[in-house]
């Protein structure tokens, strides 16, 4: 990350996921609903990848992934979360471990509350990351810590991509291009920019990922004073 960023639009911080938790503890109605889904949107990759490294199958951490955010609705979890006391995703991995320690076993799977379709879960993907990450020997939290990252990478990179339209499928290769690796020449002559061009396009394109990934982590916090060393924790649990 080069240099200090500021979030994007109008230096207004965003709405933090604790709001979100505020809202989906709440009353059973469409906003919790919403909230909820969107909670479980955000973290059921690294609750999936938890549970998978528990020795449990694709269907059964699926249906642990699905029982454990109707949990959180159900036995009104949500509600005990305090932002005075940490991180949102710490609450939720000590909750985890909870419910697979004492509701892991299979007659559990019949509880999910209709959550089966709130939370789509795209298994493919997660073991696809999972088979890339078999050697590794992380505990529980580290695990979720790195799913978590790469969760909030993709969201970021999903947001460029609606964003940048006809560029993107340009222009993605240059965010993981090391310095001087980038064929400046194929870029303009793609986008039918002049190279000078295309140089501002890659610079504009890769300092918008950054702040896009920075407005993601911010919204997992409660204070914007928090969002550097979120960031931190970040690239720490990319290793």
């Amino acid at each position: 990350m080069e240099g200090d960023e500021t979030l994007a639009g109008n230096g207004v911080f965003p709405a933090t996921r604790w709001t979100q938790v505020a809202a989906a503890s709440g009353p059973a109605d469409t906003a919790a609903g919403e909230a909820l889904e969107l909670l479980c949107r955000h973290y059921w990759q690294p609750v999936y990848a938890v549970a998978r490294r528990a020795g449990n199958d694709v269907e059964d951490a699926k249906d642990l992934t699905q029982g454990f955010f109707a949990k959180l609705l159900e036995k009104g979890w949500l509600g005990t979360a305090d932002q005075e006391k940490g991180r949102f995703r710490t609450f939720l991995v000590t909750a985890l471990k909870r419910y697979m320690m004492n509701e892991w076993h299979r007659e559990h799977a019949a509880k999910r509350g209709g959550m089966s379709e709130r939370v789509p879960l795209d298994a493919q993907l997660a073991e696809r990351i999972d088979a890339g990450e078999s050697g590794m020997n992380s505990s529980p939290e580290a695990l979720f810590d790195r799913r978590w990252a790469l969760a909030l990478l993709d969201v970021a990179m999903k947001r460029l991509e609606e964003e940048s339209a006809d560029s993107y499928a340009v222009l993605k290769d240059c965010l993981t291009a090391e310095r001087g690796g980038i064929d400046y020449e194929k870029v303009a002559s793609s986008l039918k920019l002049s190279e000078g061009a295309a140089r501002v396009a890659v610079h504009r394109f890769r300092k918008r990922y950054r702040v896009l990934i920075r407005e993601e982590v911010a919204r997992t916090v409660a204070d914007e004073d928090e969002v550097d060393d979120e960031m931190r924790a970040l690239f720490l649990a990319l290793g």
